[in-house]
């Protein structure tokens, strides 16, 4: 987990949490407040996820790739050989 992901997910939490206690005492600025820090919560954690993806996308090993082409290519060609000897 990245830190906009960790960051994400505290303010998430504790966006709930001062919205809560805003619904609760009838506070409508905690309301706002909280339900602002939520948002920013989910922001961030949307930030992170796309660079977790940004990154994994990049760091890929080429040879692994080439690998599971190469043994889907087997595949293929043992389940035609499969079907055409039936």
């Amino acid at each position: 987990m990245n830190n906009d992901k960790l960051k994400g997910t505290v303010d998430d939490a504790a966006g709930r949490v001062k919205r809560q206690v805003g619904e609760w005492t009838g506070d409508t600025g905690t309301q706002v407040d909280g339900t602002a820090q939520q948002v920013k919560g989910k922001v961030e954690k949307a930030v992170g996820n796309v660079r977790d993806a940004v990154n994994s996308g990049t760091t890929r090993d080429v040879e692994t790739d080439r690998d599971i082409d190469d043994n889907t290519d087997r595949e293929t060609v043992r389940e035609r050989d499969s079907i055409d000897r039936e």
